[in-house]
């Protein structure tokens, strides 16, 4: 039965970001429009963001979507995976991370709501935002040709100023 309820949720959880939420957040804002093809991330060097992307997309059947890729990248860079728990821990990243938005709170609130087990990693995901540099408003299509280690750096040095440089 338990098994049954967590796919349930979790074809909620897609349904819900994909289905709901992305095509009224396209008609609401005007997103950013990833501006490169499969063949063009597949011809990017080894260990930069938009060769893994593909790489991501591949390993898991995925499609890549244009209004999507941004949230994609940010999977890979903070180490996320496409699960439930690694959706909801990717949110609370953000929320610690001091962006809020639709997606996020939603996505918080869901998780908060039908996911107790993953409370703990959602704690622990929104701490590390706090303590990390500020990401959100990087421009993530000019980041696809960075070093992945070098993006994860940024991200995570306490310098303070070290997101400055690349946004």
């Amino acid at each position: 039965m338990y098994n049954y309820l967590v796919s349930i949720r979790s074809w909620l959880l897609v349904y819900l970001t994909h289905r709901l939420a992305l095509p009224i957040l396209k008609l609401i804002r005007k997103p950013e429009v990833f501006p490169y093809t499969r063949d063009q991330l597949n011809a990017f060097p080894q260990g930069s963001l938009g060769k893994r992307l593909i790489e991501m997309l591949d390993q898991h059947r995925l499609d890549l979507l244009a209004h999507y890729a941004k949230h994609d990248m940010k999977h890979i860079l903070l180490e996320y995976p496409t699960t439930d728990e690694g959706e909801v821990c990717l949110q609370a990243f953000m929320l610690g991370n001091r962006h809020i938005s639709f997606p996020v709170l939603t996505t918080i609130i869901f998780g908060a709501v039908c996911m107790p087990e993953h409370w703990r990693s959602m704690i622990h995901a929104f701490k590390r935002g706090r303590h990390a540099n500020h990401i959100s408003d990087w421009n993530w299509s000019e980041l696809a040709h960075e070093d992945i280690s070098l993006l994860k750096e940024k991200i995570f040095n306490s310098s303070g100023n070290a997101a400055k440089v690349i946004t």
